[in-house]
């Protein structure tokens, strides 16, 4: 089973007897950068996951506030790939603002120190956006260019975007693979989770989905399954109108439980928690009653090894 520690849930996860020492010769870490909703919460930044194998950061979604949160990774514990001039690979789930409102904040922030230009991975619609962030970073960057100020790579502050539209690899380099595949999301016609395997781990991520099968399938055995999720508790107490848009975009915990007996996987993480007036930790108990396996609520600077 995957070993890893807690940054910000130490008492929480230590009643499951899951917390074990880090292992110094792990190749894959995976920190969570953010686990909010478009529901403000000071204390969770917006969704994000960071994959960092061999020195390097493979981030998946880019919500509010989640550059700071690679920083503050960066600063106390150490992990030199998440400091933002570093982080080189981006992959979005999907477009909505709380998947991506933090990347003009990661391709502004002391780009002129950046070596390589960020890559980025998407579905149609991200190279428009990636557009609009230069658009908005017009004066700062043409001033940089125009002055005295030394610039270590005079591109660096365009992204390199790669749109996909459909199901199949997206990343396949330096021993990390990334598989995009279809998820149902509302409305969204492009909206994903991903598949990422390295030498020593399988990741999957859900990203934001109601019940679906193809996230069943591809979570069959996985190290971990990172799993969006609603409270049904919370959900009971909506309108009738909220409760079938969140049926229909997302989650319940009845339901991940169902999706996580079938799969198996070695750890399920509750992530990008909707829960309204019910206790955001009643989702562990929620999902337990009709799952047996490991189950634990990710907090944001969460690092499992």
């Amino acid at each position: 089973m995957p070993q890893f520690r807690t940054v910000l849930a130490v008492t929480s996860l230590a009643a499951t007897g899951l917390i074990t020492s880090m292992a110094a010769s792990a190749d894959t870490q995976v920190v969570v950068l953010g686990t909010g909703t478009p529901v403000p919460n000071g204390e969770r930044a917006g969704s994000s996951i960071a994959v960092i194998h061999d020195q390097q950061a493979y981030v998946f979604d880019m919500g509010a506030g989640v550059v700071q949160r690679a920083i503050q990774a960066y600063e106390q514990h150490d992990i030199d790939a998440l400091y933002p001039t570093q982080i080189d690979h981006l992959f979005l789930t999907h477009l909505h603002s709380d998947h991506i409102v933090d990347f003009p904040e990661l391709l502004g922030t002391y780009w002129w120190r950046r070596e390589n230009q960020i890559q980025v991975f998407g579905p149609p619609g991200t190279q428009a956006m990636s557009e609009g962030a230069n658009a908005m970073l017009t004066e700062d960057t043409q001033t940089r260019l125009a002055d005295k100020s030394p610039v270590t790579n005079r591109d660096a502050f365009r992204a390199n975007v790669t749109e996909f539209d459909g199901a199949g690899v997206v990343f396949d380099e330096n021993g990390v693979t990334v598989e995009a595949f279809p998820v149902t999301h509302g409305d969204w016609d492009a909206a994903y989770g991903f598949r990422i395997t390295t030498p020593d781990k399988t990741i999957i991520l859900s990203g934001d989905t109601s019940l679906n099968d193809e996230t069943a399938r591809q979570a069959q055995g996985a190290d971990i399954l990172f799993h969006e999720v609603i409270s049904h508790e919370g959900w009971q107490d909506l309108s009738e109108e909220w409760q079938a848009y969140h049926q229909y975009a997302h989650t319940l915990t009845t339901d991940v439980a169902e999706l996580a007996e079938q799969a198996q996987p070695e750890l399920l993480v509750l992530y990008h928690v909707l829960h309204y007036g019910a206790p955001i930790d009643g989702v562990v108990d929620e999902v337990k009653q009709g799952y047996s396996g490991d189950v634990v609520l990710a907090e944001d600077l969460d690092i499992f090894d």
